[in-house]
């Protein structure tokens, strides 16, 4: 495996070490679709901060899409990701 791949996956595994951002990828493989950070942090009850901070390692990692509209920031789970890295740990979320 070469070193930037390995890196990736490092990433990968260490966002999905955390609670916080499990559920929110929970929340995101349930909605199914697009959603708005902030009714993702409503759901799971998290300040706009925690969430800015849990959503920015996600999309690093490349576990979410983000793109922002206006002043809102639209996610949603990012399948190739997790079915290159973590092939059926998004299966049994």
């Amino acid at each position: 495996m070469k070193n930037a791949e390995k890196t990736n996956q490092i990433a990968v595994f260490k966002a999905l070490a955390d609670p916080v951002r499990l559920e929110i990828v929970e929340y995101l493989k349930q909605t199914n679709h697009e959603v708005t950070c902030g009714e993702v942090g409503k759901a799971i009850d998290i300040s706009k901060t925690s969430g800015s901070y849990h959503f920015k390692l996600l999309q690093e990692a490349g576990l979410i899409n983000a793109r922002k509209e206006a002043r809102e920031k639209y996610v949603s789970l990012n399948q190739k990701t997790f079915n290159k890295y973590v092939t059926n740990f998004y299966k049994n979320i």
